[in-house]
Formats: C-alpha cells, sequence, structure tokens
C-alpha cells in the first residue's frame, strides 16, 4: 500500500511525525480518509478522534477537541 507523509501538532509538541498509509479524521462537514495521492484540500476538524494507520505500529488514535488539516503534495498537515 502506498504512504505519505504525516504530522499531528499542538502548540506544545508533535504528537505524530511520520509515513502512513492512511488517516481517518473527523472534518467539520463530515469524517474523512485520506490516502496517498489524495487531492489538495485544507479543511477544519471538530471534536473527535484522528485515526492513523501504518504498517510498523497499526493503528494510532488521537483524541481532539477542534483543528485543522491541510493535504498536499503527498502530505498531511494537521494543527490541534
Amino acid at each position: 500500500m502506498k504512504k505519505f507523509h504525516i504530522t499531528v501538532s499542538s502548540v506544545s509538541d508533535i504528537k505524530f511525525d511520520g509515513e502512513a498509509t492512511s488517516v481517518y479524521v473527523p472534518g467539520i462537514d463530515g469524517d474523512m480518509e485520506i490516502l496517498a495521492g489524495h487531492e489538495p484540500v485544507i479543511s477544519s476538524l471538530k471534536e473527535g478522534n484522528i485515526i492513523i494507520k501504518t504498517d510498523k505500529d497499526g493503528e494510532t488514535k488521537f483524541p481532539i477537541k477542534k483543528g485543522i488539516i491541510e493535504v498536499s503534495n503527498n502530505k498531511a498537515v494537521i494543527l490541534v
């Protein structure tokens, strides 16, 4: 499965920074799954869970209150 780079960070620290096969996010207009090669997008995020799937660690989950995601050039940056 193709991979892409994901960074999840807050003001105080970086929660995840690495390669993944997919990420699920609670978008303000509905949940989204982002895969490698996804079209560019910027979206606000609502309260829920970010779920990152990797070949190495399986699944990593982060609860959030709100945030924003930007996807471009096979990278996803999530600020929470």
